[in-house]
């Protein structure tokens, strides 16, 4: 891809939001460190840079208007390479400090929804006098401009809000184009990376395949190559990828954890087959369960499923001649919250068994062809590539399967008690034409019991919760309004004809402050 946008990153959580813009724009972006080597980013030939939000502050204790020494700053080589630059909250804050302006901590902190105007019609926003709704979230403000800026949107409680420089296409804006709670963010962006520095389109799904194949080619070799199935999107768009690339160098194995929904393993086997793809199953669900004895820490539990796995897999390759590399389903998002991404500055969410449970002595070399993709791209792909969309339309399942969850020490008998649980409240939202409105619907059993009548008699039952979430990125989620009476159907069904469970609860918790998984 020739055009480009390289967004540097200064610690914000959801950087990678702006990433998921920029592409859903056919724009290519990549996010690096603040702290990377500018060789790197010369090298990346970006025609603009995005600089992110972040925790940091750009003002010293008591307004003082240098920047302190632990606050990131933008590398100083990027303003002089003539290239485009957006500022955004924190991004543009270090850029005013950097440019010889000046911030400081302001009185009263502003965060949530706001309404500005543009004062002076320019290339970022659009037109003079337009009123805008915009998402806020900082605690520094500018309090004067570099030389060659200008103030070209202010609201009530933020004379600067936007600002620029259009001699040098320099812009900062103090809200977050990137989060939906600002309506015309996308066409700010897209205003951005098409009109200010002249990027194209091409960034598509055809595209994006023939490039992975081009680099998977020549990454692997004459290698072969054995994939971590898990039946999910991600792996299966993986596997299919791969398949398109190397052929019978792959071998998928599947490993049956006994942490699967009900006959999981049954239409995985039979939907590759279909496909033509190579899968060997591997029964395990004994070695998993011994493992997990005793553990109720989430983060060991799946660092404890994480390294079972590679060994399994291990174990396979040590069969399979020339076996040099392990792939995984591995994308974006699970690298952003596993705080393994290129940029290195967030903080871990949860380990994700494909991230942050490998162990270093590992002795095969990890291929992640979707690293660097978000979940929808990963659907567009497979489509492309021919998967079924039974498979593309499939809720996200974590690779720990049950594991997760089921809270505290996961248990054979858990296991079947939610499998089953799960299949009836999946099966009602199909039949009532909700599971496709909804982005990840999953029952969750709590390490709780509550006293329940079945029949005359008194029945002491664990409880479930039902989780169900809507979200474009799966960075951040909605609870989805199922309609009670639904609800009181598969509530009802569950505790009926899942024996060892007498309550059923609903999960209203959005994210954040909440994970979608509960584990």
């Amino acid at each position: 891809m020739s055009d480009r946008i390289l967004i540097l990153d200064f610690g914000a959580q959801y950087t990678q939001l702006i990433a998921r813009k920029v592409r859903e724009l056919g724009v290519y972006c990549e996010i690096y460190s603040c702290a990377a080597a500018v060789d790197e980013m010369v090298a990346f030939k970006p025609n603009g840079f995005i600089l992110s939000g972040g925790p940091a502050s750009v003002s010293a204790a008591g307004g003082d208007e240098k920047q302190p020494a632990d606050s990131p700053t933008a590398p100083a080589e990027i303003f002089t390479m003539g290239k485009p630059i957006l500022g955004i909250c924190y991004g543009m804050q270090t850029m005013v400090a950097q440019l010889g302006g000046a911030v400081e901590n302001a009185a009263q902190h502003e965060y949530g929804a706001a309404r500005i105007k543009i004062c002076q019609s320019n290339s970022l926003l659009g037109e003079r006098d337009a009123a805008l709704e915009v998402w806020m979230s900082h605690g520094d403000r500018v309090t004067a401009l570099p030389p060659g800026f200008a103030v070209i949107a202010a609201s009530a409680n933020s004379p600067y809000a936007a600002i620029a420089d259009e001699t040098r296409n320099y812009f900062g804006v103090q809200f977050h184009p990137e989060v939906t709670h600002t309506k015309q963010g996308k066409a700010m962006l897209a205003r951005f990376v098409h009109g200010v520095c002249g990027c194209g389109s091409d960034w598509r799904a055809d595209n994006i395949i023939d490039q992975l194949v081009q680099t998977i080619r020549q990454r692997v070799g004459k290698d072969a190559v054995i994939l971590g199935l898990s039946g999910g999107v991600d792996s299966a768009v993986a596997a299919v990828l791969l398949q398109r690339a190397i052929g019978a160098q792959l071998t998928c194995i599947f490993v049956d954890t006994g942490l699967l929904r009900l006959h999981e393993g049954d239409v995985v086997m039979q939907t590759f087959a279909e496909l033509g793809v190579k899968v060997i199953r591997v029964q395990a669900e004994e070695q998993f369960l011994a493992r997990l004895h005793g553990v109720a820490d989430p983060e060991q539990k799946r660092k404890a499923i994480g390294n079972l796995f590679v060994e399994i897999f291990e174990q396979q390759a040590a069969a399979i001649d020339d076996a040099k590399w392990l792939a995984q389903g591995t994308i974006y998002s699970d690298v952003i919250e596993s705080a393994g991404g290129r940029h290195g500055h967030a903080q871990v969410i949860k380990s994700h068994h494909n991230v942050g449970g490998l162990p270093q002595r590992m002795k095969l070399k990890l291929l992640e062809p979707l690293r660097e993709l978000f979940k929808d791209e990963v659907r567009k792909i497979g489509l492309q590539l021919g998967l079924p969309t039974k498979i593309i339309n499939r809720h996200p399942f974590p690779g720990p399967g049950l594991g997760v969850r089921i809270l505290g020490e996961v248990k054979a008998e858990f296991a079947d008690m939610l499998r089953h649980a799960d299949a009836i409240y999946l099966e009602e939202l199909e039949k009532h034409d909700l599971y496709q409105q909804i982005s990840q619907a999953f029952a969750v059993l709590l390490p709780v019991k509550s006293v329940g009548v079945v029949g005359d008699n008194r029945a002491y039952g664990y409880v479930l919760a039902l989780r169900a979430v809507e979200s474009e990125d799966f960075m951040t989620a909605n609870w989805s309004r199922i309609p009670n009476e639904i609800l009181a159907v598969i509530a009802n069904r569950i505790i009926n004809e899942v024996r060892g469970i007498s309550r059923v609860t609903y999960d209203i918790s959005s994210k954040p402050p909440a994970t979608i998984e509960w584990e």
